[in-house]
């Protein structure tokens, strides 16, 4: 068993790694350049230099010696565009924008220096065809693409046109980068795991710090998890052990009123919204009946409702499954045999029965467990509980990356380790599960 535990392990690290590494993708290439978000509307180029600095999202994504910089505006002059802040064009005429970049001819485009230079070196990225001549130098710039280093930084740069072939599609800045695998990817790794030459040498999940207000996102997940944890695992035994017992009532009235009654009520639980439950607890049982708080998180009581809502949202579902097995289980010849030997129902029903369907019931438990933390998110909102869930509505409205990232990897680790229990367990339940085979 130990052997099997610690090639899981080691297997989990390898799917936190490709977890680590779509997370990444999403949150760094589809999800844009944070300091727009960050900064509000007309930032100074310094400022946005110093943002994306502190954050490294001007660094390549997986490695490379250079990185953007704001130092001259850059353009893109696809669609027609011509006016770009920061850019002027000089001898360029109206019909010279295309929907394919900018005919130059022999005209010339204008970058203003945004602010003082502190490298010893930039390059200017080109894309287009043609000849052009930059800061002196004559270039030609290829479909593909043209990196031209700068010697140094006007307070213009001018990149003008040679024949009447010249096409200017797009134009970047970059900046020397500190190291070639100093990156974007290599950032998000030191969140899972960083070293260092202090006692204890390695530490994990180092997530940083909040966009907006730069509190430290573990400190932040601590703090959360207490109040997520108050309410998820009340409803998680408390929709199990409600379901597997009118479950075993109705499996033991089949075909009866009472077990036609609880089917009717589990299939109506499963109908209704999570949503529904929650907004109808809250104006029936905390504002009209006043027996629990609608808001807040200042005594007891604030977890019960929410808890309450959990357990109903639940069970009708786990009724529905456990009844199934129960009914199959039900009609095996070892059931037959202990009530033919005179057994009481409840040592049929809770021993015979129960112990032979736990492997679906785990199963069942190890796949809703998870989700309780996803349905925590409208409970926590709803009812001001300061968990998780509320910390990632709250991210989610202000567009905190950082967090919203965290709380993903978060729930990819519980993810793993709940199917690591949930094998270990089968094997502790039912003598026949052998894991630990090769």
């Amino acid at each position: 068993m130990g052997r099997y535990i610690v090639k899981r392990i080691l297997y989990s690290v390898w799917i936190l790694l490709g977890i680590m590494v779509v997370t990444f993708l999403l949150f760094r290439v589809s999800a844009g350049d944070p300091t727009a978000v960050l900064l509000g509307k007309n930032p100074t180029a310094a400022d946005v230099e110093a943002m994306r600095d502190s954050m490294g999202c001007d660094k390549p994504l997986f490695f490379g010696l250079w990185r953007i910089t704001e130092l001259y505006p850059a353009a893109d002059f696809t669609g027609g565009r011509t006016e770009i802040p920061g850019v002027t064009l000089v001898d360029v005429a109206p019909e010279d924008a295309g929907q394919d970049g900018l005919h130059l001819r022999t005209g010339s485009v204008a970058f203003k220096r945004q602010f003082n230079n502190k490298e010893a070196k930039n390059r200017i990225v080109l894309s287009g065809s043609g000849r052009f001549r930059v800061n002196g130098q004559d270039v030609g710039i290829s479909p593909g693409g043209t990196e031209i280093e700068l010697a140094d930084a006007p307070d213009e740069l001018t990149v003008a046109g040679l024949d009447d072939g010249c096409m200017l599609v797009r134009a970047g800045f970059e900046r020397p980068n500190r190291a070639w695998y100093d990156s974007q990817a290599l950032d998000s790794l030191k969140e899972l795991v960083t070293f260092s030459s202090q006692f204890p040498y390695v530490s994990f999940f180092n997530f940083g710090n909040t966009l907006l207000t730069h509190e430290s996102i573990r400190g932040k997940l601590w703090r959360g998890m207490a109040p997520s944890l108050m309410i998820m695992i009340p409803i998680f035994f408390g929709e199990l052990v409600l379901g597997i017992v009118l479950a075993m009532v109705s499996c033991a009235f089949q075909d009866r009123i009472l077990d036609r009654a609880i089917v009717v009520l589990s299939v109506a639980g499963m109908s209704i919204s999570y949503l529904v439950l929650i907004i109808l607890g809250q104006w029936f049982l905390a504002y009209y009946l006043n027996l629990f708080p609608v808001w807040g998180w200042d005594s007891p009581k604030c977890v019960v409702l929410p808890v309450i809502i959990g357990i109903v949202s639940g069970t009708g579902s786990g009724v529905r499954f456990y009844r199934t097995v129960f009914l199959d289980e039900i009609r095996r010849e070892y059931i037959r045999t202990a009530a033919a030997k005179g057994a009481c129902p409840m040592r049929v029903y809770g021993i015979h029965l129960l112990r032979n369907a736990l492997v679906p019931i785990i199963t069942r438990a190890s796949t809703v467990l998870p989700f309780l933390f996803t349905g925590s998110l409208l409970l926590e909102s709803f009812f001001g509980i300061p968990g998780l869930g509320y910390e990632g509505v709250n991210a989610l409205n202000s567009s905190d990356l950082s967090m919203l990232k965290a709380l993903v990897l978060l729930g990819a680790i519980l993810f793993i380790v709940i199917n690591l229990v949930t094998d270990v367990a089968y094997a502790w339940v039912d003598p026949r599960v052998r894991v630990d085979r090769d």
